[in-house]
């Protein structure tokens, strides 16, 4: 059964987790994007209720301060779209509220994903498949949905079989702490600390002036959950059985994920065919003029809303093969513009 309820032209926002990274972030895409809201609650947990935070405004919200309110299964009535950023656990315990409500969840969570009455969307890549929702849509995850981009107007060319992929990962992924344990850290190095002298609470291991490889936890066959989900998210946006092999490292970069990309094809792919794909592919920009330095770099695109394709070349070691690098801002199109992009969808 897919979901009946219509939503209004300005609809009743609920952003969920709103004092996080992407919560505070879900606030600034409302507000560039400008959201036909004709309400915007901020909500969050009982300890951060009646903080006041700063909202650039949209649709009907004038800017200025709202003042963060408890999330209760009660702050969701009257809610049309429940943008949510909390947490797998809590999107599991909100999702019969939020429903009841008449409100649709948009999940940034892994709660859903995989869920087969739920659907995983990449408004650039697979929008029709809000059509089906029965009041919960899931975003998929970060590294995927940057991956998901270039490849979709790769695959509209030619048939993807496979794709080899290593992620570079910004702190950002880890949420607000991770970043500010970057900062920290990174302070602390350079006043001559090391090893067991830095503050290390977030990740595993250093995160400054070093690279970890290890996101999320390991699985029985010695890869990390973080890796499992490119692998089944991407063939769930695409409806397509392509086999994606990853390896996914944070790097001590603030906000944007990189990634190196190989992909086999099922038919030959000229490199002027696909340069000329992803030139007019929506929310791709292409960032490639090696002999001038021109390659995209996390480090300079933070906070923009594409994904940077840069360093296309054939990849001479299989029969149709091309590789490309890509950038994109984990914190904006990997989590929270792609969110409220679904919920573009969702309008009438």
């Amino acid at each position: 059964m897919t979901w009946s309820k219509e939503i209004p032209a300005n609809p009743v926002v609920a952003v969920a987790g709103a004092t996080g990274a992407v919560g505070q972030e879900f606030m600034k895409v409302l507000h560039d994007l400008d959201f036909p809201a004709a309400e915007v609650r901020a909500l969050a947990s009982a300890r951060s209720a009646g903080k006041k935070i700063e909202f650039g405004g949209c649709g009907k919200v004038p800017a200025g301060e709202l003042t963060v309110q408890e999330m209760t299964p009660e702050a969701f009535e009257g809610v049309d779209i429940a943008l949510f950023s909390a947490g797998a656990g809590v999107s599991k315990q909100m999702r019969e509220a939020v429903t009841a409500a008449g409100a649709v969840m948009v999940d940034n969570s892994s709660a859903f994903r995989m869920d087969e009455d739920v659907p995983l969307v990449v408004p650039e890549v697979n929008p029709d498949d809000v059509k089906w929702h029965n009041g919960v849509i899931a975003n998929p995850n970060c590294t995927t949905i940057i991956m998901s981009l270039p490849l979709k107007a790769l695959h509209d060319v030619s048939p993807i079989k496979r794709v080899v992929v290593s992620s570079y990962q910004a702190a950002s992924g880890a949420g607000a702490p991770a970043m500010a344990e970057l900062y920290d850290q990174t302070r602390e190095f350079l006043d001559g600390k090391r090893g067991d002298e830095l503050t290390i609470s977030a990740f595993a291991h250093q995160i400054a002036f070093n690279c970890i490889p290890h996101i999320d936890v390991f699985m029985d066959d010695g890869s990390t959950k973080e890796e499992w989900k490119m692998v089944v998210e991407t063939k769930k946006i695409f409806h397509a059985d392509i086999a994606v092999a990853p390896t996914c490292v944070r790097v001590p970069s603030l906000r944007c994920h990189a990634e190196s990309v190989n992909v086999d094809f099922e038919r030959p792919i000229s490199l002027e065919a696909a340069r000329a794909a992803l030139e007019s592919a929506a929310g791709v920009t292409m960032m490639d003029d090696p002999t001038n330095n021109v390659y995209p770099m996390p480090g300079m695109l933070e906070g923009t809303d594409d994904v940077y394709v840069g360093r296309l070349r054939v990849d001479p070691t299989v029969d149709n093969g091309l590789q490309f690098w890509c950038v994109g801002d984990q914190i904006r199109k990997g989590a929270a513009l792609n969110a409220v992009q679904i919920a573009q969808l969702l309008l009438p």
